[in-house]
This record gives structure tokens, sequence and C-alpha cells, in this order.
């Protein structure tokens, strides 16, 4: 019998660590994700215990699929851009490409502009047909920093999949793509984090994302159940 430990329960690295202590940041402390296609960089940063969370570290996105721009139907090997949240029940420890786990689309934003697509992951292996793919390392640390956040009590952490940094350099530079308005929309959720340095809670309302600075402060008509939920209505973004 083999001896080998669970790879999805492999402890952090003791270079993970003292990176994090280095940053004053503890292991279990609840994680945000931001991905830059074009940069080819997956963020991770943590909360500090002060309200904001500070960044921990630019992991590689070896490959992801598609060009800039969201994904909009099942099968066209995009890359998902915009708003999701992971659950305990998104994580995949028995992943063919070593670990993974689902970002969440469609999110209530994709359905309301009838985007399909199913299974669009974070995973191991460096390839990727509409996911986002990371070294086998890259995805265990990445793995193991969740999990000890989900223990520690965070219920979901969101991710934020963006085209390119969104300066206002990059903006103006892609201003007559077809997607820039969409994209204008994703800058919002982007400033507010550059300006206040923790995530936004995310909605989506005439089919377009809003954006709120907490719970306290969202309305009541985005707090519908799933199953209570017609079709157009405000939503909050939510794992499964």
């Amino acid at each position: 019998m083999s001896t080998e430990p669970d790879k999805a329960m492999k402890p952090l690295s003791e270079e993970a660590r003292a990176l994090l202590a280095a940053k004053g940041l503890k292991p279990g402390a609840a994680m945000y994700v931001r991905i830059f296609k074009q940069e080819s960089e997956f963020e991770v940063w943590m909360a500090n215990g002060s309200g904001t969370y500070t960044f921990f570290k630019t992991y590689n996105v070896c490959n992801w699929s598609g060009d800039l721009g969201p994904k909009v139907k099942e099968g066209d090997r995009q890359a998902p851009e915009g708003y999701y949240v992971v659950t305990p029940a998104q994580m995949n420890p028995k992943s063919a490409y070593h670990l993974s786990f689902n970002i969440g689309y469609p999110n209530a934003f994709d359905k309301a502009n009838d985007r399909t697509g199913t299974a669009l992951m974070v995973h191991g292996g460096c390839r990727s047909a509409g996911c986002y793919a990371m070294t086998d390392d890259a995805v265990s640390e990445i793995f193991a920093l969740a999990r000890e956040a989900f223990i520690a009590g965070q219920r979901e952490f969101p991710i934020s999949a963006y085209p390119f940094k969104m300066t206002a350099d990059n903006m103006a530079f892609r201003k007559t793509n077809k997607w820039y308005p969409f994209w204008a929309n994703l800058k919002q959720g982007y400033d507010f984090f550059e300006k206040h340095q923790y995530p936004p809670v995310v909605g989506v309302q005439d089919k377009k994302y809003v954006f709120f600075d907490g719970n306290d402060s969202v309305p009541e008509a985005f707090r519908v159940s799933a199953a209570s939920a017609q079709s157009g209505a405000p939503r909050l973004i939510q794992g499964w």
C-alpha cells in the first residue's frame, strides 16, 4: 500500500509559511484571487486582520485558451472573465489535472446574458481548453491556501478574472474593441479594489455587474434565494 500523502492535504511548504510570516499574514487567512489573462498572472491576496487585504504572491498561469474577451458559449474554448465565487464544494481533490477547482461559470451575470459553458476550472497540468492551467506545484500551493482558509471559517473566496490589468492606459488602447463596454463594467470592480484594498460584494442588475461596499449595503432585492429568483431579477454573485 502506498504511503504517499494525499496531494489535497499536502501541508504548505516552509517557503510559503515564511513568506506569509514576512508579510504579516497567517495560514488560514481569508483569500481573494485576481487573474490577468494578458499578463498570465494569478494573484493571491489575503486578509491581514485590519479589514483590508495584503498581496501574498503572483503565480504564473502557464496556459489559458482563447483570446482576450469573455466566454460566451459552450465549446468556444474561451477562458472566462468576470466575478466568480469558489466554495468548498467546488474544490476537486481528485482532478485528472493534479488538483483543481471550478470557478463557478456560468454565474448570475453569465446566465442573465445567455452565456453557456460547464466545468471551467483552475487546474494543474499546464494544458487548457477554456480553463486557467497552472503548474502542479502552483495549484498545490493555491489549493492548500484555500483549504486552510475554509478550515478557518472562510465560506467562499472571490475570484476576479480580468483580460488585462485595467489601467487607464490599457483601457484607452482598447477603446475600439467590441468588448470595451463589458471591460468598462469590469473596471468598476477593479478600481474598487485598487482604492479600498478589499474586494467588493458583487451583484448583477440589468445584465451588468454592480458593486457594493459590504454586505450591509446590499439592497434587499439582491438577497432572493436561487429557488425564488425570477429571470433578470437582481442577484448576488454566489458560489454553489
